[in-house]
């Protein structure tokens, strides 16, 4: 049922996802680099390439490629504060290039991954965030009905399969997007909301060998900034400003975790409040942990495992439901499939109806 480690806080379950990641924890540092290199990384950001994103890409070929693959990635991030060493797009910039990256290897494989350009620059943020210059903190309504609206649109458009793809603390409001969505309109489909720091947990976890990060993830830190420097073009982290914080508790600690969860504390880092300094009371320099630490080897474990994830996901997506295909309409919505028949069809086609025209369902 479990498969252990040689470090007792990390084990992985006895599925093909818990098999894959401990492939990935075992394989040698040259298998890292092997697999790193099939997916292009590092590259260059293609948030304004031609044929990278389907705003991108000329629409025959956005149509003649959702065929083979219907899947959309929709990559979130923000604008938030992550220290004077590196950039305030941080996580928008790294999620685009983690999807991006997979995008370039389903290429190869016959059947690109769609993605769609980032929905949220400007994200949703716990109160501890409050006043933070550099950090843009939208209404959590607004970021939940950017993200619902966005759904509706690109399952009008054929894309059915849907993977919204977080790198920054706002995982409770693109939940409640996505409950809001399949509430208001029951539609069939897949659709998942990865938290991908979370995701592949077990690799940022501090341990005794040489492409290991030293500290847990919490904030601007060694993690995020040694992803940062695999991922991001030269200007985008300066390694010279990078400092040392750490933030304050006001009540002892042991009750809430850090970012990806780690510590399998009580509480999430995001379940309370009081119980800690605001981020500008204790760490106005915007960064909890230590960033002087990161190397861009240390990410390279981490990306990859993200990177192999996010294709098994697809890989069993599409090996369940080949593309033009949902699951069954009267299994995972209260519509039947005869209601459904003409929004089903391929978009534009004869007989086929724009999802605007559906009725609502729900409260």
């Amino acid at each position: 049922m479990w498969i252990t480690t040689e470090h007792p806080a990390i084990v992985f379950e006895d599925t093909e996802v818990g098999r894959l990641k401990n492939k990935i924890w075992d394989a040698p540092e040259a298998e890292i680099d092997r697999i790193l290199a099939e997916y292009g990384v590092p590259s260059a950001p293609e948030l304004g390439k031609p044929g990278s994103y389907i705003q991108t890409t000329v629409r025959a070929k956005v149509i003649e490629a959702r065929k083979k693959n219907d899947i959309v990635l929709i990559p979130v991030g923000c604008t938030e504060n992550h220290g004077r060493h590196t950039i305030s797009g941080l996580d928008t910039f790294m999620v685009t290039q983690i999807c991006e990256a997979v995008r370039r290897y389903t290429e190869k494989r016959g059947h690109p991954v769609a993605l769609a350009l980032p929905p949220l620059n400007y994200g949703g943020h716990p109160y501890h965030h409050i006043g933070m210059p550099g950090t843009v903190i939208m209404p959590e309504d607004v970021v939940r009905e950017t993200l619902v609206n966005v759904m509706l649109g690109l399952w009008n458009d054929g894309f059915r399969k849907q993977l919204i793809v977080n790198n920054h603390g706002q995982l409770w409001v693109l939940e409640s997007a996505l409950h809001e969505f399949m509430y208001r309109y029951q539609l069939p489909g897949v659709f998942q909301v990865l938290d991908w720091h979370r995701a592949v947990r077990e690799f940022f976890f501090p341990v005794e060998r040489p492409d290991s990060l030293e500290t847990h993830f919490v904030h601007a830190d060694e993690a995020e900034t040694s992803v940062a420097l695999l991922m991001f073009p030269p200007g985008m982290v300066d390694m010279a400003l990078a400092e040392k914080t750490e933030g304050l508790n006001l009540l002892p600690g042991g009750h809430f975790d850090t970012a990806v969860d780690a510590h399998r504390r009580p509480h999430k880092w995001s379940e309370g409040e009081g119980h800690i300094a605001i981020e500008i009371a204790a760490t106005p320099q915007g960064v909890v942990g230590d960033p002087t630490r990161a190397t861009a080897r240390k990410a390279k474990r981490p990306i990859a495992a993200i990177l192999t994830y996010l294709t098994l996901v697809i890989d069993q997506i599409l090996a369940a439901f080949p593309p033009g295909t949902v699951p069954p309409v009267e299994k995972v919505t209260l519509r039947t499939r005869e209601e459904m028949e003409p929004y089903l069809k391929e978009p534009g086609s004869p007989g086929w109806k724009p999802v605007y025209a559906l009725p609502r369902r729900g409260f």
